[in-house]
């Protein structure tokens, strides 16, 4: 018989937040932050993003995962849009103060128990519906029912906006809801796991993932990247700006890592779709005028530390160029990292283990 692990005999964790210690084997994603790689279940990002629809990746990412409807997602993500728009009453009877990302988690909460492995694209698929309405409660709009017909890109904008959206940026929201499909063992995801690993619903699952999402060191950062953009204000201010921010030892919003050593590979998927949403954009044309100054002042104040674009940076100036508000970023990444959730939910519930890690007691000792 295997003894147990006794806490007090294991070596403590040198590094902070479990970094390096592995807590899950997946065949989801993999993220290689040495050489700036991000493989979706055996293809890179970017021979995904800007050539797939969002039904088309999330397609490929549950591969094997036996979801019901997954061959046909345009119509089972249409379906689950109509049924999620039955609890949009309650978003609008709640309280005026609650945030669009808070009146999301009441719908979300508000559907039926989901406990079979199809339910990932009820749940999925009833996202962007909650994120539309709740945005147009909190501003005093009606909502907008959904149209089946359409694809998840083209509804979205069009129940926020009320018009059809041009295609361009249809395609552009596309690009950004693949690049943001799954990445890792992130800090909502591994919430996800470990709530999907009691065996709860896979509803509690992708509420447990929201609410660390929620939490400004994991999804509140491409809005920021806008207030510093629109700080700058002008080209020939980024230099001075930033040399600025830098010596009064601020962090510059849209740079930097945790994971990604080199450039994240994510940015460069997200700049290359402003390209179809037209060059002569002037906060397009001030964006990259400022990431090519903030580069270059990191290089020479953080010389052993690279310092790259990450993809808060372009989210930010891709999203804002198609007309989506910042008060919507983080709620739309958990429209997109829904599927994400879900497929790291099932696998987890697969492997029929309950996540329990131990802890190292340095509290006084008993009296």
């Amino acid at each position: 018989m295997t003894e147990a692990p006794n806490p007090a005999r294991m070596t403590p964790d040198p590094t902070a937040g479990l970094e390096g210690i592995v807590a899950a084997t997946t065949r989801l994603s993999h993220v290689d932050g040495q050489n700036g790689v991000l493989i979706l279940r055996g293809k890179r990002l970017e021979d995904l993003a800007g050539t797939i629809s969002f039904e088309g990746a999330v397609r490929h990412l549950w591969q094997d995962l036996e979801i019901a409807g997954s061959d046909s997602l345009s119509a089972g993500f249409g379906q689950a849009r109509i049924a999620a728009f039955q609890v949009v009453p309650l978003l609008e009877q709640a309280p005026p103060g609650l945030a669009v990302f808070e009146r999301m988690q009441l719908g979300l909460a508000a559907l039926p128990e989901t406990n079979r492995p199809g339910d990932a694209a009820t749940i999925t698929g009833a996202l962007p519906v909650l994120l539309a309405a709740a945005h147009r409660c909190a501003a005093g709009l009606p909502p907008l029912a959904p149209d089946s017909t359409l694809d998840t890109a083209t509804d979205l904008l069009r129940m926020l906006t009320g018009v059809r959206p041009p295609q361009s940026h249809v395609e552009a929201l596309n690009r950004y809801l693949v690049t943001i499909l799954d990445h890792g063992l992130n800090a909502s995801t591994f919430t996800a796991r470990v709530i999907a690993s009691t065996q709860a619903d896979l509803k509690q699952a992708v509420l447990g993932a929201m609410g660390a999402l929620s939490g400004p060191l994991h999804g509140g950062a491409p809005g920021p990247v806008l207030d510093m953009i629109d700080a700058i204000g002008h080209p020939d201010n980024a230099t001075g700006w930033i040399g600025g921010a830098l010596a009064r030892k601020e962090r510059l919003m849209g740079f930097g890592h945790r994971i990604y050593r080199t450039r994240d590979p994510r940015a460069d998927v997200l700049k290359a779709g402003l390209k179809a949403l037209g060059a002569d954009n002037p906060k397009v044309q001030l964006a990259e005028r400022i990431e090519t100054a903030a580069l270059a002042a990191l290089r020479t104040a953080k010389p052993d530390r690279p310092l790259e674009t990450n993809v808060e940076f372009y989210t930010a100036v891709l999203l804002d160029a198609i007309g989506i508000d910042r008060s919507l970023f983080t709620p739309l990444f958990a429209a997109g990292r829904t599927a994400g959730w879900c497929a790291h939910a099932l696998e987890q519930q697969r492997t029929g283990k309950l996540i329990r890690p131990s802890s190292r007691y340095v509290g006084p000792p008993a009296a």
